[in-house]
């Protein structure tokens, strides 16, 4: 891999920021998970955690278990030579996981602003969406929360004015040109389309999260009623 395709930067007295080309797309976004699955398998022990972005990576370490007097030189070192020998051209599997999600009524109350924005019919908003194919680029700014690219241009729309205090747990949204599931109850600002009564975060679970950055998300509609059913199991 060429120098110029990345930097690394110090964040912090214990951070190191990876960055890659500056940009939301899928062939960067899989240099990040390629690198951090290298990290996962091969851990060092100074390192603390790595947090994935959308074309970045930010490596926490711990100064002290670095036999050096300068910690971020010698983790810059570490990691661009991991980098100068990762192929990022091998394939990568990718989990695919589909979503039952209820559109619209008490569960979508944007959903007609999103269908009048685009000049179309909610039908054709439910249609669009959920015939998509939406990478998770990473998990953020709520526990689980998954930031997913692929949307359709057809059904872009911009973030709510005026957000709202609280968004209902499992609530199915658009921002910009990318949409999204909040894992627990939390204020927003996303156009809230839809519902899924499946759980997305659980923090007496082990693996906790549902998904992770590199998955594959597939949304299929519901009925009311199955979502009724669904939420039942669930409980």
């Amino acid at each position: 891999m060429v120098q110029n395709e990345f930097n690394i930067f110090q964040a912090n007295e214990t951070a190191a920021l990876l960055q890659f080309e500056n940009k939301i797309d899928e062939s960067i976004n899989k240099k990040v998970r390629i690198f951090c699955e290298y990290l996962e398998e091969n851990p060092f022990d100074w390192l603390i955690e790595y947090v994935p972005y959308f074309s970045s990576v930010s490596v926490i370490y711990d100064p002290l278990k670095i036999k050096s007097s300068e910690p971020f030189k010698e983790v810059k070192s570490v990691l661009e030579d991991i980098l100068s020998r990762l192929d990022f051209s091998c394939d990568y599997d990718q989990k695919v996981v589909e979503i039952p999600v209820c559109y619209g009524g008490e569960f979508g109350p944007d959903i007609e602003y999103v269908a009048h924005v685009n000049n179309l019919t909610v039908d054709e908003v439910i249609e669009i969406h959920s015939k998509g194919r939406y990478l998770v680029y990473m998990i953020g700014f709520a526990p689980g929360f998954p930031y997913l690219g692929g949307l359709s241009e057809k059904i872009y729309t911009p973030r709510r004015k005026s957000p709202r205090t609280a968004i209902p747990e499992g609530s199915v949204g658009i921002a910009g040109n990318q949409t999204g599931v909040y894992p627990i109850e939390t204020p927003g600002g996303w156009q809230i389309i839809g519902n899924t009564p499946i759980k997305l975060f659980d923090f007496e679970s082990e693996q906790k999260s549902l998904l992770k950055c590199g998955d594959i998300v597939k949304f299929y509609p519901i009925s009311h009623s199955k979502y009724v059913k669904l939420k039942e199991n669930v409980l």
